[in-house]
């Protein structure tokens, strides 16, 4: 059954907290610098920046910022900088090519096997590197009935196991319609795993509510959520809450950084990023190397800087604690690895 509105003439349940806290959003870099006590010299830039691509950014992620630091690891994701107007050879608007990977408007299929559903255009955070910053969503986000020709469409090919919502962000849709669409996709035999990409739940822990572990777990699919994370910080005893809500209804819980200079592209940072996961009872997954959009080449680690922090995190840590380092290369039929483990010592003979 499709969701339906409130009937006109009835009044509205109140907003869960969650839909509250994304109605009071900092979307100003006046305020945010002003929250943070921060230099009123860093605004022109912010502003400049702020015209092509918005601060957005919960105020519950700004207060695990410390304030009077501008290289606070969390700001840094999200204040915007100048170096963003700057036009830098090989980064461009659509890094991964998704445009060719577009079967249908909302409907993205790079890989064998699994297809990327564009559930929202709409993220709770503006992460200054986003690979899909510059995606166009108005084309992608696909109305009640354009959903209706999607599902028909993934029914008719048996080759898809699993489906992705991602976005923005899926979990920005409302519980009710989250049921829907999985229900649909429960419907259909050759549907075996549902994944869910969103970085809600780190900046909005609110979001896992009573409802929504058992909404994932609760058909046929084996559910699994892929958080985004980049450094220790952001992983407060809320969002510690939050997974372990998840995990008792039996997810599996990922974690997907990207590797951002100036924000966590030490061993030290790394290593409590994957320890506090952990804690939090969520798998360091991947580690992305850069996607090389524009207006975020100030964030890039070469390949080499990757691959050596990679292979000095593997030799402190267990290897379930060791994201794989991959750079995500259009056209390839998977994900390319960079850097598998500790550096051998040369042959001596």
């Amino acid at each position: 059954m499709i969701p339906q509105p409130t009937p006109r003439g009835q009044t509205p349940p109140a907003s869960p907290r969650w839909q509250a806290s994304l109605s009071d959003l900092v979307t100003d870099p006046r305020e945010l610098l002003d929250l943070l006590g921060l230099d009123a010299g860093l605004l022109p830039a912010a502003l400049a920046a702020d015209r092509g691509f918005r601060l957005r950014v919960p105020r519950e992620f700004v207060a695990r910022m410390q304030p009077g630091d501008p290289a606070d690891p969390l700001l840094r994701q999200v204040l915007p900088v100048g170096e963003e107007l700057a036009e830098v050879a090989g980064f461009h608007g659509d890094p991964l090519a998704e445009a060719r990977h577009t079967r249908d408007a909302g409907l993205l299929q790079k890989y064998q096997g699994r297809v990327l559903l564009i559930v929202s255009g709409a993220c709770a955070v503006n992460c200054r590197y986003c690979f899909r910053r510059h995606f166009p969503y108005d084309d992608n986000t696909p109305d009640t009935a354009h959903w209706e020709s999607l599902f028909a469409t993934l029914a008719a090919d048996s080759s898809i196991e699993e489906v992705i919502l991602s976005g923005g962000d899926p979990l920005m849709v409302s519980n009710r319609r989250l049921t829907w669409i999985i229900t649909q996709l429960a419907a259909i035999p050759h549907v075996t795993r549902l994944r869910i990409h969103t970085r809600l739940p780190v900046v909005v822990p609110a979001r896992v509510d009573d409802e929504l572990p058992g909404i994932l777990a609760g058909s046929r699919l084996t559910p699994v959520v892929v958080i985004h994370a980049n450094h220790a910080n952001e992983l407060d005893d809320a969002v510690a809450a939050a997974m372990g809500r998840l995990a008792d209804a039996g997810i599996a819980l990922l974690n997907q950084a990207v590797l951002l200079r100036g924000v966590n592209d030490s061993v030290t940072a790394q290593g409590a990023l994957s320890r506090r996961l952990f804690a939090c009872r969520v798998l360091p997954y991947y580690l992305h190397l850069l996607d090389p959009v524009a207006g975020a080449a100030h964030f890039d680690v070469s390949d080499a800087e990757g691959t050596a922090l990679v292979q000095a995190l593997a030799a402190t840590l267990p290897g379930y604690l060791v994201p794989r380092l991959v750079r995500e290369i259009p056209g390839r039929p998977a994900k390319t690895p960079l850097a598998a483990g500790i550096a051998l010592p040369p042959d001596r003979g």
